[in-house]
């Protein structure tokens, strides 16, 4: 019998990774299982959107990731006769202070995952390889979790579970929870290689004619390129570097490609599927094992790692004595989010079929919101447009002492955050960090950012929750309106 913990986390790719740092910096017991006995060595989710990147720097490994990874390269499409048109990506033009990431980061998988096992070894913790979860039993105060391990079967206790393992999840299937959607009628292999013959500047996309298409991108921070090309719906396919060689030979009619290694490689059915629902008393489900989706437009890790972003502070809060209604909200926000992220990516499926690689500004994950979610508090939207649910802008201003500040860094960690414009007549509360905002004040809007984006009246404040979307607006009249909302939603200490 091993020791109870809060939270027992099924799966440590990247969403259970995420879930766990989280909850480590809260400073909730939990456990973090992985039945591989060795972290994921491919590059299957490769690109980091914007919304993601600004998870990442609240999470403290922004610039590791971005160290360890890089833009996106030109798109190069050559047709059969060999000519070529180059393509950029994304469409977006300029960066703009209320959102500081504008462009995708290209990383690959396992790559993120090291980064992020590596905060997660500085927090205290790191996922336990080679366990796997093999039996469940409700309690009524929580789970009991059947393990297999190199020791023999333990059991082990915990309040919650979250099953983070994958689209075959194991913690789905024990809870019986359906998993409707369709399997798209595309196969496809990827693999990451060492090859020559190629720039590593350009993203190579062949038509192939008759072949089909066949795409190499080069791999941002590594040396390898990931092959990409749909193969029959049936059969055995040979991901061999020999046979890889002679599949782009088939696809691009140049015999000056060779693959000389294959570091990792992958063949699978495309699938768009999203859970009947993603609780069932204290089991959840995060990542893959709620949603799976096709590749196109790199959706799936990004909104897996939200999945984990939005759930964990909110398990925090209950295990330190909300209201156990905080957590009905996981699923009234996350379940819509993924089923227009699957919508998305199987309308960028059939452009990519078409030949067309662009990628809308949606795919940024910027505009997601919670505008019906209980969390919501029914107000006036600000003038600047602004609602509750929405995402919290950015903004450049300067401290009190010179220094330039951004509000993102007013927001980072675990709290709540209660931005006022001018002289405030709220109280401090634990777990939330007041910010007065003014000439004089702690914080100067010397470039109006703050003003433009939020357009708060004399003495109004918002509140920003520890995801960083807004929570409500109040009047400078409105303490008690705050004091009750904050009640209902945070543990009575706070």
């Amino acid at each position: 019998m091993r020791e109870p913990v809060d939270v027992l986390i099924c799966g440590a790719g990247a969403t259970g990774l995420t879930l766990a740092i989280d909850l480590a910096r809260r400073g909730v017991r939990f456990a973090l299982i992985e039945k591989l006995h060795s972290p994921f060595l491919g590059s299957r989710g490769k690109g980091i959107q914007p919304r993601t990147q600004e998870v990442f720097e609240d999470l403290g490994i922004l610039d590791r990731v971005m160290a360890a990874g890089g833009n996106y390269p030109t798109i190069r499409k050559y047709a059969p006769d060999g000519s070529y048109m180059d393509q950029e990506l994304t469409s977006v033009a300029e960066p703009r202070p209320a959102e500081p990431y504008w462009l995708p980061l290209m990383i690959p998988q396992f790559k993120t995952e090291a980064v992020l096992r590596e905060r997660l070894i500085e927090l205290g913790y790191a996922p336990e390889f080679g366990i796997e979860l093999i039996a469940t039993v409700d309690r009524g105060d929580g789970v009991k979790a059947i393990l297999a391990t190199p020791d023999g079967e333990q059991t082990l206790q915990t309040r919650y579970l979250v099953g983070a393992d994958g689209g075959r999840s194991f913690v789905r299937s024990t809870l019986g929870i359906g998993f409707p959607g369709k399997t798209l009628g595309v196969r496809a292999i990827v693999a990451d290689v060492v090859l020559d013959g190629l720039r590593r500047d350009l993203w190579h996309q062949f038509n192939g004619g008759d072949s089909g298409p066949l795409s190499i991108c080069p791999l941002a921070g590594t040396d390898l390129f990931q092959i990409q090309a749909p193969v029959p719906l049936e059969g055995d396919i040979d991901l061999s570097a020999a046979a890889l060689t002679e599949r782009i030979a088939l696809h691009t009619g140049r015999t000056d490609i060779t693959v000389h290694s294959v570091a990792w490689s992958s063949s699978y059915s495309m699938n768009a599927r999203l859970a009947d629902r993603y609780r069932e008393g204290p089991v959840f489900l995060v990542g893959d094992a709620a949603h799976v989706h096709p590749p196109t437009g790199g959706q799936g890790l990004n909104t897996s790692v939200q999945d984990a972003y939005n759930l964990g502070w909110k398990l925090a809060a209950v295990l330190a004595g909300a209201p156990e209604t905080l957590l009905e909200t996981y699923e009234a926000e996350r379940r819509p989010v993924a089923a227009d992220v699957l919508g998305l990516s199987t309308r960028l499926l059939a452009g990519f079929k078409a030949g067309d690689n662009r990628r809308p500004c949606e795919v940024q994950q910027l505009d997601i919101g919670y505008h019906h979610s209980p969390l919501s508090l029914p107000s006036q939207a600000a003038e600047s447009g602004l609602a509750p649910g929405d995402r919290a802008p950015d903004a450049i201003m300067r401290g009190a002492g010179g220094r330039t500040a951004r509000l993102f860094h007013l927001f980072k960690g675990t709290h709540w955050t209660l931005l006022v414009n001018g002289p405030s007549n709220f109280a401090p509360r634990a777990g939330m960090h007041i910010h007065v905002i003014g000439p004089g004040s702690e914080i100067e809007d010397h470039l109006g950012q703050f003003a433009q984006f939020y357009s708060l009246g004399e003495g109004s404040a918002v509140l920003v929750r520890p995801d960083g979307y807004l929570a409500g607006f109040f009047t400078k009249d409105d303490a008690v309106a705050l004091d009750g909302y904050l009640a209902r939603y945070t543990c009575s200490s706070s």
